[in-house]
């Protein structure tokens, strides 16, 4: 948007005093200019004074010389409003997927009304940026990929993200655990392999519960890697 100038001082006084027919201030946009430091956004200034900041997509319709009314000063400020909130909420979400409550904790911190917030949310949401089941399917592969966790640890870890227990269940239905406690143990299994045999299972089977993987999966991949390290008892 380009950067336009003010009109005559007289024509600012004598607007200054309009009203509308339902006895509200009227204010005529004497100024539209791109911030400095924030080239996104617009400074509006009305009746010759600056008074306030829209991000630069709400401002667009905006022309010189336009007459505001209140109700429509204050519903720009609060597109305004909602249109920066969404935008912090887009940059949340560049760095990783998140769920849903993740993303409203977020706003909330950032004092966003919880009407605004909703309306946020159900934006994310029809542009697939927002997806519970999607969240939970990429934390969990995540997890499988990097880190291998037990079942209960990955559903303590998907609560705490705020989701729903039947979308937790759907994203770990496809988790091979006998897979991922081995995958978990293999490195401590190297470390640990001088030890003797009770030591080795005592060990590794604690090891194992602290990753959330279950007594019999635990017992069960301990006696694999100990097979696979050869060592007599």
């Amino acid at each position: 948007m380009s950067h336009y100038g003010c009109g005559a001082k007289e024509r600012h006084s004598r607007l200054l005093f309009l009203r509308d027919p339902l006895g509200g201030l009227l204010a005529t946009i004497t100024a539209l200019k791109v911030q400095k430091k924030n080239r996104d956004r617009v400074s509006v200034f009305l009746d010759g004074r600056f008074a306030f900041g829209l991000p630069a997509i709400v401002a667009v319709p905006l022309k010189v010389d336009q007459v505001l009314s209140d109700d429509e000063i204050e519903a720009l400020q609060e597109h305004g409003n909602v249109e920066g909130a969404y935008n912090h909420a887009l940059n949340f979400l560049s760095y990783r997927p998140r769920s849903r409550a993740e993303v409203v904790r977020y706003l909330q911190g950032r004092d966003v009304s919880e009407q605004q917030a909703e309306s946020i949310i159900a934006r994310l949401e029809r542009v697939g940026l927002l997806d519970d089941q999607e969240f939970a399917r990429f934390w969990v592969e995540n997890r499988e990929r990097h880190r291998p966790k037990g079942l209960r640890a990955l559903r303590y870890e998907l609560r705490g993200k705020g989701l729903d227990g039947d979308v937790i269940e759907r994203a770990l239905a496809s988790v091979d655990v006998s897979d991922s406690a081995y995958r978990a143990a293999s490195k401590k299994a190297r470390q640990l392999s001088q030890l003797d045999a009770s030591t080795f299972r005592r060990k590794m089977v604690a090891y194992l519960a602290r990753r959330g993987f279950d007594y019999e999966v635990a017992r069960e991949t301990v006696e694999r890697h100990w097979s696979e390290l050869g060592i007599d008892e």
